[in-house]
């Protein structure tokens, strides 16, 4: 029997489906369902794309009901709901205020206020009360699309001019929704929950206040942001304020401080003041890479810091990564224009330079290319975050300049590389995504689909499966993310593989193949650590300062009890240098356990206290960081157990 004209079908994830009428919305799709369906609904996918239960559906479609078991939609529904509501609840308690935007972010949301007095941490509780006090009237929630001009004159007529200037930027064609939290409107996409209590009221928190230009522009209005972090249950609340207490006390800036490791200052914003300590544990970082890079087949090179243009504008990086660069004119002599020249973001051009000079076969290949690059992007100031987030940083960069056929064994190759990498500084495993072509790229579409496929082939017959990451290539090829996960749960992407056909023809790269013939290398981008501050800044944050012992600044103090055994503690420092131990003496006129509390708080890894006992006896007493108890112990056997531990662990 055909189908009415007026009814569609609605097919659900089991592959059943039902036909209903055009305009049915999936609230009535729900209740057709069950009861139970209706009363649990929150949401829907309608053709992949999440829709409120309110919104008519016009042609047949792909249809998922959601309840608050779905995290993914809940939380998303969830904290754009609370939102609204805290933008209602400071209209309610300050009827002044003028409201701009409120988007879902990462476990939660913010929402950019313009108001006269500046808010305080003790208005946030006052705004939560008043939030509770919304959530548990339960007030329906509804919603209307309304003409362009009847919505601009709404909020003429209301004194919102911030709501004025979005509606004059959403395109003719998009509909424009708008959304009643009980009698409180605005201006929203959606979708939304169906009623305000809806909403967990025990799983939300206000977080923090800060300053944002409207619309990101300096010359433009400066509002006041309040964050807030939302989940489905308050245990969800409760493990997340745990983790953001113990990341702060993990911060890498509040241990870098403690641990005399860098400063920063703004004569030199971004940019790494690095102290002895610090910079220990950048050089033996650097000492280890250099030793495995020199193992597994690749040369070192070093290239220059300060580039001309030229060169940067046949790479692609002029046109597609200028606004990230910083430009240095010079006046040449005899010259009639400027030198313009540019600080190297990256290493890439620099490299296919040296590959092309002289004359290289394809019995060079692969041919395998590192350095500790240097390196110069800009980041906005509001960017810059500790080591983690800078402007100026060394890379563990490489290249590898490979025949086509090549790409898969080198790529299986790097992975099983870097996992070495990983697992000697403590990270036992990784996930893996694949990036594919940007919207800005340079290159074909078919250069592009090559480039895709062989990196994904290669990957897969690695035996690895990437999750997809799309949008998120490199300009000039797709790249693998390898990512770590913390002792907390963060992720971090650090090393990265990505297939490049772009720059060898740019730059006009070839070898000499075995027939005898020109050919363009492919070249692989490839770095295990990324920036060795930010990953620094890692390592840090993951083992909360307390360092693997080989990577630890300072590995030992031998602190005295008395002064008598003063003459002790040289001979016990000059025991463990000999035994390749980082040792320093502390024979301050001070209570040991003062030097035991101030070491500690620094992250010394074990502290040997010399006593009148440990001089007769040619023992120390061995404290390690963490421990409460403390052992009496010969020291040619202390000195022989940290000479090991203090040996890198590719030289063990």
């Amino acid at each position: 029997m055909a189908k009415d004209q007026h009814q569609i079908s609605l097919t659900f994830p089991d592959g059943n489906a039902r036909d209903y009428n055009a305009g049915v919305t999936p609230a009535a799709v729900a209740e057709s369902i069950s009861k139970s369906l209706s009363k649990k609904a929150i949401s829907a996918t309608v053709d992949g794309q999440h829709w409120d239960l309110q919104w008519p559906i016009d042609g047949d479609a792909q249809i998922a009901i959601h309840t608050m078991q779905d995290e993914a939609q809940a939380n998303e529904l969830v904290r754009h709901d609370l939102a609204h509501i805290m933008a209602r609840a400071v209209q309610e308690i300050w009827p002044d205020t003028k409201v701009t935007i409120g988007p879902v972010i990462d476990n939660g949301w913010y929402y950019d206020f313009d108001r006269a007095e500046p808010f305080t941490p003790e208005d946030l509780g006052l705004i939560e009360k008043k939030m509770k006090e919304i959530i548990n009237k339960r007030d329906p929630v509804r919603t209307e699309v309304w003409d362009r001009d009847v919505a601009i004159k709404y909020y003429e007529d209301r004194g919102e001019p911030y709501k004025v200037e979005l509606i004059e930027s959403i395109p003719g064609d998009e509909p424009l929704r708008m959304y009643w939290h009980g009698d409180w409107q605005d201006l929203c996409r959606g979708p939304h929950l169906q009623h305000t209590g809806q909403v967990p009221g025990d799983a939300f928190k206000l977080m923090s206040i800060a300053g944002a230009y409207w619309r990101g522009d300096s010359n433009r209005a400066m509002l006041q942001r309040i964050y807030g972090v939302a989940f489905t249950g308050k245990e969800k609340l409760r493990a997340h304020l745990n983790m953001l207490e113990e990341a702060a006390k993990r911060d890498h800036r509040k241990l870098g401080r403690e641990m005399n490791l860098f400063h920063m200052q703004e004569e030199a914003p971004g940019q790494v003041f690095w102290h002895p300590n610090g910079w220990t544990i950048y050089t033996e970082l650097q000492d280890y890479m250099r030793r495995k890079q020199h193992a597994g087949g690749y040369v070192e090179v070093n290239t220059p810091q300060v580039v001309n243009r030229n060169l940067w504008e046949k790479s692609g990086h002029w046109e597609k990564y200028q606004e990230n660069m910083f430009i240095v004119e010079v006046e040449e002599e005899h010259a009639k224009e400027k030198a313009v020249n540019a600080l190297k973001p990256m290493n890439c051009p620099c490299h296919v330079e040296i590959f092309k000079h002289g004359l290289k076969s394809y019995r060079d290949l692969p041919l395998r290319m590192a350095e500790f690059g240097s390196c110069a992007r800009y980041e906005p100031s509001g960017a810059l975050h500790g080591i983690m987030r800078v402007r100026g940083f060394a890379q563990d960069d490489g290249h590898i300049f490979a025949e086509e056929d090549q790409i898969g064994s080198e790529c299986a190759r790097f992975i099983a590389f870097l996992t070495e990498i990983y697992e000697d500084l403590g990270f036992a495993s990784f996930s893996v995504k694949f990036s594919d072509r940007p919207e800005t790229r340079a290159g074909s579409d078919e250069v592009w689909d090559k480039a895709e496929e062989a990196l994904l082939t290669a990957t897969r017959a690695a035996g690895v499966e990437p999750e997809l990451n799309p949008g998120e290539g490199a300009f000039y090829g797709p790249k693998l993310e390898f990512v770590l996960t913390d002792a907390i749960g963060r992720d971090w992407q650090c090393g990265t593989f990505q297939v490049d056909f772009v720059l060898p023809e740019r730059l006009d790269a070839t070898y000499i193949g075995a027939d005898g013939a020109k050919h363009r290398p492919v070249m692989l981008h490839r770095a295990c650590l990324g920036s060795f501050e930010r990953f620094i800044g890692i390592l840090i944050e993951e083992h909360a300062g307390k360092l693997p012992f080989w990577l630890a600044p300072r590995q030992v103090v031998v602190a005295s009890i008395t002064s008598e055994a003063d003459a002790y503690v040289g001979e016990v420092v000059e025991t463990l240098r000999a035994a390749g131990v980082r040792v320093e003496a502390d024979m301050r006129n001070e209570k040991i356990n003062y030097k035991v509390r101030e070491h500690s708080v620094g992250k010394v890894p074990v502290i040997l206290a010399v006593g009148a006992r440990e001089v007769e006896e040619k023992t120390v007493s061995v404290r390690r960081l963490g421990e409460k108890q403390t052992s009496v112990q010969a020291l040619a056997d202390v000195a022989a157990q940290l000479g090991v531990e203090a040996t890198p662990p590719d030289r063990r």
